[in-house]
């Protein structure tokens, strides 16, 4: 069999979150009313930054570029997940999987660098703060912005090419709610093995090496704020707590995913569910939550519509 070109495969059957009709109502409700409840609050958290300049910080600004990238992250999976709960048959196509794996890949890596970014516009703020508006200039925002987008674009573009390159000719079954590279990979004609080596240090050991330097930058962090003011040692404090929470949240799912080899656990599809859908919902609003200024500045905004 020639194995060079493109699939004989052309569609794929997802089988879904969980057979249960009743489970799959309870499901889509919860899911249904969190989406819409959560999901204008990211876009509320956009608005206000960029309306209000008192939040012209570098940390504001990547924290509009984060709801940005969670927003557009749970469009990818959540509609057509809510869709397929109603249809009996829930079939993605050949070229829509390809699509769905590669912006999947394409924004989670793109908001695990803007992560790294961050943490670095914490450390300088906290340890180097005489450099600060030099290092962190809007000039240098833009620059770190864009790479982080090229990073999370090579990383997306280097799994796709591993897949397309796969022949398809059998199984077309996958047995998730959405496309990713565990279960697309195993549907392959051939011997994965070395395709899955080069999946997992691509998006495994990257994701970990992401984790880990993460927890040291913020564990530098906290233990420079030993020395600062009560009142500046506080607000650092709950700054990197928040950040942390985030990082865990981020990466914690993607680590049990993409670190292991691609073996199916029954834990899968629930960790897959809240790392595409709820998590990436949470993290501005954790983030806002604890921010003093977004709140206060969301009130203004919010009452300002309000009277008028």
């Amino acid at each position: 069999m020639d194995t060079k070109n493109s699939s004989v495969v052309t569609e794929f059957i997802l089988l879904g979150l969980t057979q249960s009709q009743d489970t799959q109502l309870l499901v889509f409700a919860l899911l249904s009313v969190f989406y819409l409840i959560i999901l204008p609050g990211n876009f509320l958290i956009i608005f206000t930054i960029r309306s209000d300049p008192g939040l012209t910080a570098p940390l504001y600004f990547f924290l509009g570029n984060l709801a940005f990238l969670d927003a557009s992250y749970s469009f990818i999976v959540a509609p057509r997940m809510l869709v397929d709960f109603f249809c009996e048959k829930k079939v993605i196509s050949y070229k829509g999987c390809i699509t769905q794996l590669f912006f999947l890949h394409f924004l989670g890596a793109g908001e695990m660098f803007l992560l790294v970014v961050m943490a670095f516009d914490r450390y300088i703020a906290i340890c180097r703060p005489l450099y600060y508006s030099t290092l962190m200039n809007p000039r240098v925002c833009y620059a770190l912005l864009l790479a982080l987008w090229l990073g999370g674009f090579a990383h997306s573009i280097v799994q796709v090419a591993l897949i397309v390159n796969l022949p398809f000719c059998g199984p077309n079954q996958l047995d998730n709610f959405f496309c990713d590279v565990p279960q697309v990979i195993k549907l392959a004609c051939t011997d994965t093995f070395v395709v899955e080596l080069l999946m997992v240090s691509n998006s495994g050991l990257l994701t970990l090496l992401c984790f880990l330097g993460l927890l040291a930058s913020y564990a530098v962090i906290l233990y420079h704020v030993k020395g600062h003011s009560s009142e500046g040692k506080s607000k650092a404090i709950s700054t990197c707590t928040t950040h942390i929470i985030i990082v865990f949240l981020m990466f914690g799912p993607a680590i049990f995913i993409y670190t292991r080899p691609f073996q199916a656990l029954q834990a899968d599809k629930v960790v897959s569910l809240f790392h595409t859908v709820i998590f990436p919902l949470m993290n501005p609003v954790i983030y806002t939550l604890r921010n003093q200024e977004v709140k206060t500045s969301m009130k203004k905004l919010l009452n300002q519509y309000v009277v008028c």
